[in-house]
């Protein structure tokens, strides 16, 4: 382990007792920063990673379990070791209670501090390897929807990772089945909360009549049939993720509500004085054109402006037709391991049907259907024999068939059709740009301007 790279934060008012500190840690190779008041250490911490953090408590101002507590809500793998005086031990050993690694009794003893940080740093790199397992656990209990190499998918797992680390309002928009909880999930788990809850709502299932006590919660009478309080969706999800779906079937109402926590993030139970703290990170997600919505006086154009910092589009499956066969692989692996099966394999002409199918479902179709497969189809190779009769239907006319969707804009048309012209008719961009009536050189321009860049190396 490189010492030089583990951070270490000191907190203490007595400028000599902080210069011991500094002294032992810094002489053992560590990176220490040192500071005397509590706000300076909460400024930090919001702008850098600590492993460490080692507090003095301070007999006239015992405020150091609070501070835990903030600083634990930044960086929640962050170790706390403190050390007190005769006047201290009681809420030190409450502060151990409540999460810190270790405390040490004044005078301090510079060989019992380097093995209490030794010892922290050690049980750091167990929770950690432990959330990787978790993390790889949990990725291992769904497939990957986004196998492939396509450059949506890539644009959008880029964009995941940039957004991920910080608190930004995220709006996932794209058709049903596209896999947008799992790109909110995805968000959730990169991101500084991902040890706390994801909490999900669905919008659309959310009556006028409960809206409030089903996001905000309710005390016991609040209204007919509240015999005890129950806690809200933001009070499920504070410190973590509440993921809002379908968001654009909200009612009026339910917009309303939702814009006076965004404004102020402060929320009250129905029934209750009190008002509490949002604490969440807001992702929102919909298989609407919502600003169109909005436009038209469907949805607050307000509250769309709150929700819309940053937009995460999903691209329906059959734009990204040459991430299917990718997506058919690992899903037949996953749902073999899952289910118990031999590793089957899928004929050519299966991969022929399913580019050749326009998947109303997208993603979510596609995974059902070769998990369907899997599980019932008995041999090793799955033929285009096995497939439902309209997938085998829309391969029989594949090359003369480009099925166009009411409500398409003329660029979407266009896309789809230089898309299937590689995917069905040739791959040879020199032959495609003469059936399309257009130069080679502006069949390379669209190509980039619609992200079809690796279209042709799709197998057909």
């Amino acid at each position: 382990m490189d010492r030089s790279k583990i951070r270490i934060l000191v907190i203490d008012r007595d400028a000599a007792s902080a210069r011991k500190i500094r002294q032992a840690l810094t002489g053992a190779g560590y990176h220490v920063t040192d500071v005397s008041h509590e706000t300076e250490a909460l400024d930090l911490a919001a702008g850098e990673l600590f492993n460490i953090v080692v507090k003095s408590f301070d007999a006239q101002r015992i405020n150091a379990v609070a501070l835990m507590e903030k600083v634990r809500g930044i960086a929640p793998d962050t170790q706390f070791i403190f050390i007190s005086d005769k006047g201290t031990i009681h809420t030190a050993v409450d502060a151990m209670r409540k999460g810190a690694f270790d405390y040490l009794a004044k005078p301090l003893d510079s060989e019992q501090l380097l093995e209490s940080v030794a010892k922290a740093l050690d049980h750091q790199a167990l929770v950690a390897e432990d959330q990787q397992i978790k993390q790889r656990l949990r990725r291992r209990s769904e497939p990957d929807i986004f196998a492939g190499g396509s450059a949506a998918v890539s644009e959008i797992s880029a964009l995941i990772r940039q957004i991920a680390p910080t608190e930004v309002t995220v709006l996932i928009e794209g058709e049903s089945g596209s896999g947008k909880e799992v790109v909110a999930r995805a968000i959730h788990e990169q991101s500084r909360r991902k040890n706390k809850p994801f909490i999900a709502v669905n919008c659309a299932a959310l009556p006028d009549s409960l809206i409030e006590a089903e996001l905000f919660g309710h005390t016991k009478g609040a209204f007919t049939g509240a015999i005890k309080d129950r806690k809200g969706r933001f009070q499920l999800a504070q410190g973590g993720t509440l993921f809002l779906d379908e968001i654009g079937d909200l009612s009026r109402k339910g917009q309303g509500d939702l814009l006076r926590v965004l404004e102020d993030n402060m929320f009250r139970p129905v029934g209750s004085d009190v008002m509490e703290r949002a604490d969440v990170r807001l992702i929102a997600a919909t298989n609407k054109e919502l600003e169109t919505e909005s436009m038209e006086g469907r949805f607050r154009e307000d509250l769309f402006y709150r929700l819309n910092i940053v937009s995460v589009r999903l691209p329906p499956l059959r734009e990204r037709a040459e991430d299917i066969e990718p997506l058919v692989r690992s899903f037949a692996v996953h749902f073999c391991t899952k289910h118990r099966r031999r590793l089957k394999k899928f004929h050519a002409e299966v991969i022929d049907c399913f580019h050749a199918f326009h998947w109303p479902g997208n993603v979510r179709q596609l995974r059902n259907l070769v998990e369907r497969l899997v599980v019932t189809i008995p041999r090793s190779t799955i033929t285009a024999a096995d497939l439902p009769p309209n997938l085998r239907r829309g391969a029989e006319g594949h090359g003369a068939i480009m099925t166009i969707q009411p409500g398409m804009t003329l660029s979407q048309v266009e896309a789809e059709l230089i898309r299937q012209t590689l995917l069905k008719v040739t791959s040879n961009r020199e032959q495609a740009a003469k059936l399309l009536g257009i130069s080679r050189r502006t069949l390379q321009y669209k190509l980039r301007h619609y992200g079809l860049a690796d279209v042709s190396k799709a197998k057909h």
